[in-house]
């Protein structure tokens, strides 16, 4: 059994403040006995306002939440899989980054979401993340203290092809950090974080932003984790920030596996 912790959070508009809240959740997280740590989508800062947010966006040797991150996770030997980050890319727009970082601070892996959030709601919630974002291309999984772990973010969720290929590389368990809106989050949100793990035959480890934020957002909460059954370990709510435990039973793994084995099943199909 691995022990690991959930951090549920309302990330602000100064990505200070929001180191200070990962450094403690590091802290505690480790105090609790976890092997490992799972923080939201947007961890550093979300702020919708994308003129005052481009001055706190800078590339990934100099953001703060990266940087504290980093520093407790060696301090407290803890593994952090930071759910993201908006950093500067390569070109003129910025990427969304998962970073998985090991107990001695080191980054391992490395993830930019790959579908980007542009819908219009029945609220009136226009979003456009690909105005802001360059896309990323490649999947990623990494050996972890949870055994391989596939990395994904938010409106990833959607797009079972993605699964299907962190299905093909036997990931153990799967990340799906969010800042999904409440709207969507009340109807999609627990369904689809069950349909994935019973897909993958693998556990999905899904930390959430939540309640009202600076920016004027409100996000939905229920930071989750599923079994490879697809039942609910852990569901943290829709109102509480803070810190959740929850255990990973590889054994759990082999037992779904084996009674419906249907990775080692699946078969090409031509359209």
């Amino acid at each position: 059994m691995t022990r690991i912790a959930l951090l549920q959070m309302t990330a602000g508009i100064d990505p200070e403040e929001n180191a200070a809240v990962v450094a403690e959740a590091v802290t505690e997280a480790a105090l609790g006995g976890a092997k490992i740590l799972f923080t939201p989508e947007m961890s550093g800062l979300l702020d919708r306002d994308r003129v005052r947010a481009a001055h706190h966006i800078v590339p990934e040797t100099d953001n703060p939440v990266l940087a504290a991150a980093r520093t407790s996770a060696d301090i407290h030997g803890i593994w952090v899989a930071i759910g993201s980050l908006a950093l500067k890319g390569d070109g003129e727009k910025w990427v969304n980054r998962s970073l998985l970082i090991d107990d001695s601070g080191r980054i391992v892996a490395r993830y930019d979401k790959i579908h980007m959030f542009d819908v219009d709601l029945s609220t009136g919630e226009s979003w456009r993340e690909s105005n802001a974002y360059t896309p990323g291309k490649k999947v990623v999984a990494a050996d972890s203290p949870v055994g391989k772990l596939g990395l994904s973010i938010c409106y990833d969720l959607r797009f079972p092809a993605l699964f299907e290929a962190l299905g093909r590389k036997s990931c153990d368990a799967i990340a799906v950090p969010a800042a999904f809106t409440v709207t969507t989050g009340k109807a999609h949100w627990h369904v689809l974080q069950r349909a994935r793990a019973i897909e993958a035959s693998a556990y999905v480890i899904a930390a959430a932003q939540v309640g009202k934020h600076a920016d004027g957002r409100e996000t939905y909460g229920h930071s989750l984790v599923v079994d490879p059954w697809g039942d609910i370990v852990l569901d943290m709510g829709g109102s509480d920030t803070g810190i959740g435990f929850a255990e990973i039973d590889p054994a759990r793994i082999s037992e779904v596996r084996s009674q419906l084995p249907s990775l080692a099943n699946r078969r090409e199909i031509s359209m």
